[in-house]
């Protein structure tokens, strides 16, 4: 018995060893707690976050993560796709439901989502200041809020129906309706009135803005040309327009994946400039690709981590100057390491979570550290 348990005790500590030899050797600025400070950070990859899934469940590609105002984090996840899941996997386990909430301590307290009215290719999760949570679908047509428990609250756009020159997922982008959304991938609430900016998306290239109720109010944006996209034009996106962050001094953050850059607008629209990300190795020729944004939680939001799937990789930017500080992550499967590397949240101690789709199709915590 005493041999066993020397056993076990050098497992765990072989296994947090790893965990320690994971942290990122780039010191960056970020904030810990909200208003204060700010102070330097690493981040170390938490291998025994989340706990197990219950009753033999698996995630399909995690299409979205976020956090409550309790620090609990939510997932939503492809399962209602059948072909997120390996045949062994629909033989011998079962599909998550869509929407996954965690505790802190990575402990499954709650779950929810009919796979027949989310919506399909589900993409994104965010919390709004009210506590509800949007979630859209990139293969679907809507943007659904939900309150925390799961109640359906209100609809933009009519599922199974697009933007498009014939209603289908299939037509030519619009990018025009007043009522209707074409594959909608990411959302920002502004709490001063309630007004809801949606990515819209994979079909349309299109900032869409609606108010709290769902009526129509503004868009802003277009489909690129190529040359359009390399001389830097605003308001212009190249393929997808892939997320929108809003800053709490009125700006916002968009990604357009394809064209390589973070596009920086006011409410309004108007274009106020580029931010252009580095690649993870000097040999690699261009720009990185921004998928997601997440702004730190001190009162200036002076950083701007940015997930970038071409990369891999993490990144902490400069939200003034755009200048790329740090970052962490490399290709590959295991703890610290990303395949799809897709969205990113933050919890109030200042901790990132990465959600990660076709390949890697899970989340992963990253303590913030403090030197």
């Amino acid at each position: 018995m005493e041999s066993k348990r020397v056993v076990h005790l050098l497992s765990i500590a072989t296994a947090w060893s790893i965990a320690l030899g994971l942290w990122n050797t780039l010191s960056h600025e970020g904030n810990v707690l909200r208003g204060q400070s700010v102070t330097p950070v690493k981040f170390q990859v938490d291998p025994f976050w989340p706990k197990p899934l219950p009753a033999d469940w698996v995630t399909g590609n995690v299409g979205g993560t976020c956090v409550d105002s309790n620090d609990h984090v939510f997932i939503v996840s492809r399962t209602a796709d059948p072909t997120n899941l390996t045949n062994q996997e629909k033989e011998i386990a079962k599909a998550a439901p869509p929407v996954i909430e965690f505790d802190p301590d990575g402990n499954v307290v709650n779950s929810w989502g009919d796979p027949k009215v989310v919506p399909g290719g589900i993409h994104d999760c965010y919390f709004d200041y009210e506590g509800n949570i949007w979630i859209g679908g990139n293969a679907d047509a809507i943007a659904q809020k939900y309150s925390h428990d799961g109640k359906l609250l209100l609809q933009i756009g009519t599922k199974g129906k697009f933007d498009t020159s014939d209603g289908t997922i299939k037509g030519a982008a619009l990018n025009s309706s007043h009522t209707l959304l074409n594959r909608p991938a990411s959302f920002a609430v502004d709490p001063a009135n309630g007004e809801v900016y949606i990515a819209d998306g994979y079909g349309n290239r299109r900032i869409v803005v609606f108010d709290r109720n769902g009526t129509y109010i503004r868009q802003f944006g277009r489909q690129a040309t190529q040359s359009e996209s390399e001389a830097g034009m605003g308001g212009v996106f190249l393929t997808v327009v892939h997320c929108v962050a809003l800053s709490s001094d009125g700006l916002l953050y968009v990604c357009d994946r394809e064209g390589r850059r973070i596009q920086v607008f006011d409410k309004m629209g108007n274009f106020k400039k580029n931010i252009f990300l580095k690649r993870r190795r000097a040999d690699l020729a261009g720009h990185g690709q921004p998928w997601w944004i997440r702004l730190s939680l001190d009162k200036a939001q002076k950083y701007m981590y940015v997930s970038d799937g071409l990369d891999e990789i993490v990144w902490t930017l400069d939200r003034e100057t755009g200048e790329t500080l740090s970052g962490f992550g490399r290709p590959g499967h295991m703890a610290g390491e990303f395949t799809f590397l897709h969205t990113i949240t933050m919890n109030s101690k200042g901790d990132l979570f990465t959600g990660e789709t076709i390949g890697g199709r899970r989340v992963q915590k990253f303590r913030a550290v403090a030197n």
